[in-house]
């Protein structure tokens, strides 16, 4: 039987950071991916030689607040990393449909409060005092800052108020509330859901800068492959735990594997959905409570992405942009599911070199619910019904239709590449429901988080603390302090 101080299950961006630092502190590792290849939503697919990004598009954390860098510089994977900025305000920009008005933003937190200010002279002490908590809040949460000496985060006041109360007492301007809210598209959840302090935790890093990284995902798993196999962490794709055995003393004694082998550990990190981690541990081996806990957690959005080639001839290469059409001002009510019209429709441009020829693409992500899809759950890829298939076209027809109002200069230049629902989010990525950030952030709402369960299982993710690339990294050092002595941990942040 084979022996292991940690098992990490799930190889996105949080078990990479997971399995790299425990590696890194001279353990023994094994890292678990279901499917055939490790790094789950960072990864790129390629159709007709062109590459596109299916999870990760663009990230905060590079500039002026540098979490996202500081995580990258204790792994030593800095240097593999390349940001490219959106500079230009041209290229940050929200539209309203409804409203045919148009609003632009520079990088950097005071610049995004001085556009803002000028949209809205109006509004000012409003827009001064939503950015003065989204800081406070940011300059208060010690998970983001990883040299920080570890301590249990105490709730702040913020945790308990939902982001759509806190707007409602600063303004009745639904348009600039709608703006302060924009950022709800990297998190997932409405604005009457999820908390003023985690809305702001997500958010402060793209106030400061907004980055697409070169080769896309792809750079992620590039360097982390290289870094673990640096440190002999072991990575077994196709591969899942079974089921949990030997259980003696509310720890689990053997860990089976889908192959039939078995294997100890003094560890085991789960960085999946919590669903998946409950199919893992077998309800008739867990508790009610645990059980009731997951299954009462909701899924946050998801989105319906199409893949798109710019085919004018004399157009100069894209500088990377991330613009958002929204058709209404009302964003709890276009994140309902039973609400029907145009959903908010986020468009990521960019270039990229393919056979030394600079290809200009969108990645034309549309906001979608299970709801939307729930009626074909029983299909399987490649084998959905000519009524799904008719769904696709029809979305897809339809955001094409709004790229081209609203961008003339698209019109007859737009190939669809390829389109994907929540149904292939699901079944590529091992989601049970293909939503884009787990479960949703809820006010009030106790994550899977830390010890699960049993002594020896963890949980982790972006279903932990928070969505996204900077979450799902932030989770991975946060569960390694609980591994890791005190002083380990210390040493190890220090060296780095």
């Amino acid at each position: 039987m084979n022996n292991y101080d940690d098992i990490v299950v799930g190889s996105g961006i949080s078990g990479l950071t997971t399995a790299l630092i425990l590696g890194m502190n001279q353990r023994k590792v094994l890292l678990l991916e279901k499917s055939p290849k490790i790094g789950g939503s960072l990864s790129r697919f390629y159709k007709k030689g062109i590459p596109f990004d299916t999870g990760f598009h663009f990230t905060g954390g590079f500039a002026n607040d540098l979490i996202l860098s500081d995580m990258l510089s204790v792994l030593s994977l800095n240097d593999d990393i390349h940001p490219e900025f959106i500079k230009n305000p041209e290229d940050n920009r929200f539209i309203f449909e409804n409203q045919g008005k148009s609003f632009e933003f520079h990088s950097g937190f005071e610049q995004n409060k001085k556009d803002m200010l000028s949209y809205f002279p109006d509004e000012k002490n409003a827009i001064n005092s939503y950015f003065s908590k989204v800081k406070n809040v940011r300059m208060n949460t010690k998970a983001m800052n990883i040299r920080a000496e570890f301590v249990m985060q105490q709730p702040l006041e913020e945790d308990f108020i939902s982001l759509k109360e806190v707007l409602d007492s600063l303004t009745d301007n639904k348009t600039l509330k709608t703006l302060f809210s924009a950022f709800s598209m990297c998190h997932g959840t409405e604005p009457s859901q999820i908390s003023f302090a985690n809305h702001s935790r997500v958010t402060y890093s793209l106030y400061e800068s907004i980055a697409r990284v070169k080769d896309g995902g792809n750079a992620f798993i590039k360097a982390f492959k290289n870094k673990l196999k640096e440190y002999n962490v072991d990575i077994k794709t196709n591969t899942f735990i079974s089921s949990c055995e030997d259980i003696a003393k509310r720890k689990v004694g053997t860990f089976v594997l889908n192959n039939g082998i078995k294997l100890k550990a003094d560890n085991c990190v789960f960085t999946i959905h919590p669903e998946e981690i409950l199919k893992t541990f077998q309800e008739k081996n867990t508790s009610k409570a645990f059980i009731d806990r997951v299954k009462n957690f909701e899924e946050s959005v998801g989105f319906f992405l199409t893949f798109i080639k710019l085919t004018k001839k004399d157009q100069k290469p894209l500088n990377p942009a991330v613009i958002t059409l929204y058709p209404d001002n009302d964003l709890d009510k276009l994140f309902d599911p039973k609400y029907k019209g145009d959903l908010p429709l986020v468009l990521v441009k960019n270039s990229e070199e393919v056979k030394n020829e600079k290809i200009n693409i969108i990645n034309a992500f549309e906001l979608s619910h299970w709801e939307h899809v729930k009626q074909w759950a029983d299909s399987t890829t490649g084998k959905r019904s000519i009524e799904y298939k008719e769904y696709k076209k029809n979305r897809t027809d339809r955001i094409i239709q709004r790229i081209t109002t609203m961008f003339p200069e698209y019109k007859n230049c737009l190939e669809v590449i390829d389109s994907a629902s929540m149904l292939t989010f699901r079944d590529y990525l091992n989601n049970p429901y293909g939503s884009a950030y787990g479960i949703k952030q809820k006010i009030g709402q106790f994550n899977l988080f830390g010890r699960v369960q049993y002594k020896n299982t963890y949980a982790a993710g972006q279903s932990s603390i928070l969505p996204g690339v900077l979450g799902a990294m932030m989770s991975g050092f946060t569960i390694c302090r609980y591994i890791l002595s005190k002083e380990v941990y210390a040493k190890f942040i220090e060296n780095n």
